[in-house]
């Protein structure tokens, strides 16, 4: 990709690119032996982006950055520089693995519900799933690490040995922003010729433990009211008081440029 593909959001390039595209360009690349990190921001990734020099800084960091939001799109729109559509981590970890499945590489996933007693934790259920959908795709492994992991140096480093050792091709983290694309950075230099998708709650989806949207919420913009509707609690604060502003802002702005 080149500067050209890309399209200026509130100071943040993002490309012009479609899933099916983000799945060639990553299977090319690693058929050249090169790796990757894909980041999907949405409209609280954008908006706190310019706050934060550290989330800023896995946005530059990022080899694809693509819209996992259809404000950014319709934003792009009223500028005059469309981005040619929506691309999810929920949808790009069904569409990467099977793209994956047709050259006979391997994914980790590493997030989902911790496992319970007697029953297989998010990741493995969701590895299952995966593996039984897209023919060729190899599992190298999967965790759902536990809640604070990040906190006890002893079971981040078990962690991220485990990721490293496993040698995917393609990493899918999925423990909520801003903290997978911290343990991105964290695993990039060691496995320099991977890629990596921070997914959000793309393995809780695939696993069955959390339900999306349905089709003509996520297709007209409203899967954000779905997931509020699941999580008033955690979600209101940030969606309605502080992303829901700076949507509109963000659409009159590029109104106004265009």
């Amino acid at each position: 990709m080149t500067l050209d593909d890309r399209v200026v959001l509130d100071g943040i390039a993002v490309d012009a690119i479609t899933e099916s595209e983000v799945v060639a360009t990553v299977r090319a690349a690693l058929a050249r032996g090169e790796g990757g990190r894909i980041v999907t921001p949405n409209v609280d990734i954008l908006r706190r982006a310019r706050q934060d020099a550290e989330i800023r800084a896995y946005l530059d960091d990022a080899t694809l950055v693509v819209a996992d939001g259809t404000p950014l799109v319709w934003a792009s729109r009223l500028a005059g520089t469309p981005l040619p559509e929506r691309v999810t981590g929920s949808d790009l970890i069904w569409s990467l693995s099977a793209g994956l499945g047709l050259d006979g590489r391997s994914v980790y996933l590493l997030g989902g519900e911790p496992e319970d007693p007697g029953w297989v934790d998010g990741a493995g259920r969701a590895a299952a799933r995966l593996a039984a959908a897209c023919p060729g795709l190899h599992i190298a492994g999967w965790r759902s690490p536990e809640y604070g992991f990040e906190h006890d140096r002893y079971l981040l480093a078990s962690i991220l040995r485990d990721v490293v050792e496993a040698k995917p091709d393609l990493v899918y983290v999925g423990v909520g922003f801003p903290k997978q694309e911290w343990l991105v950075s964290l695993l990039r230099p060691e496995l320099p010729f991977s890629w990596f998708l921070g997914c959000g709650a793309a393995i809780n989806f695939v696993a069955g433990d959390r339900e999306r949207a349905p089709e003509w919420m996520q297709k007209s913009g409203l899967e954000w009211a779905h997931r509020l509707g699941n999580e008033p609690r955690r979600l209101a604060g940030r969606y309605l008081r502080h992303d829901a502003p700076y949507a509109l802002r963000l659409l009159a702005t590029n109104a106004v440029r265009r």
